[in-house]
């Protein structure tokens, strides 16, 4: 990777203007490595290369510019884009907020699915019906007819939505049970998921070893049959679960 495009991913990727000095510090040894005799070369090189990313990035061509904001670059807009962009953040749908215990049920669901509230409840130890309903109003998950047990209970699974909002292709591009876990708590101690659920139950999710199976496939007889009654079963479910919610105090 040259050295342009090195100091353009990290320019791009800082949250914050980030200095001169900074990002020397995170390619000194590859500019050295590449035959600077000295830091003082080194440094030299990557203020040039950053005054060349600065020029290019100034072209009318380009929607985007390199800025120096306190003290350090960034990446912004450029003014004159402003009102087709400010349009663009206007018709953008609003980050999903979840609580714990809703993100710990939709992952069950989404490596589990099809699945049902008992079973969901089995696997995180904790009563998970109170939760359902805040995962259907979000559009989240969806019901996928009824299990052939006795009871026949209501079956769910991920929906389109889940995959347009987590940037997945498919419910097989699922990170591994493990790398879940490390991300959701790594959001949650850098108060990336604020809570707006107030659901109580917090007890942490205790199968960590989930497969990551495809959606289950019905033929092509069935489908029309099941559509009827995945509608009515989702009405039953939001009704139900928020039944449930209201008399229960933990929901």
């Amino acid at each position: 990777m040259s050295l342009k495009a090195k100091l353009e991913a990290i320019i791009y990727a800082a949250e914050t203007p980030i200095t001169l000095d900074h990002i020397f510090q995170l390619v000194k040894d590859s500019v050295i490595n590449d035959g600077a005799t000295d830091e003082a070369e080194a440094k030299s090189r990557v203020r040039a290369t950053l005054e060349e990313l600065v020029t290019d990035y100034a072209a009318p061509d380009h929607g985007v510019e390199i800025r120096q904001v306190a003290g350090g670059y960034r990446m912004s807009t450029k003014p004159e884009h402003h009102d087709v962009v400010r349009m663009f953040a206007k018709s953008l749908k609003p980050p999903i907020r979840l609580s714990l215990p809703a993100l710990e049920t939709l992952a069950v669901i989404a490596y589990k699915q099809p699945v049902t509230v008992p079973e969901i409840s089995e696997i995180r130890g904790v009563d998970s019906s109170g939760v359902i309903g805040t995962l259907l109003d979000r559009k989240l998950i969806t019901t996928a007819g009824r299990k052939a047990v006795v009871g026949r209970p209501i079956l769910y699974r991920s929906t389109k939505e889940f995959l347009l909002r987590f940037g997945l292709k498919d419910v097989t591009e699922l990170p591994s049970m493990e790398e879940f876990e490390k991300l959701v708590a790594e959001s949650f101690q850098s108060d990336l998921l604020p809570v707006d659920d107030q659901t109580s139950d917090s007890t942490p999710a205790e199968n960590s070893a989930l497969p990551n199976p495809a959606l289950s496939e019905s033929t092509e007889q069935e489908a029309d049959l099941q559509s009827v009654e995945a509608a009515e079963d989702e009405g039953m479910a939001v009704s139900e679960q928020r039944n449930r919610g209201e008399n229960d105090p933990a929901a």
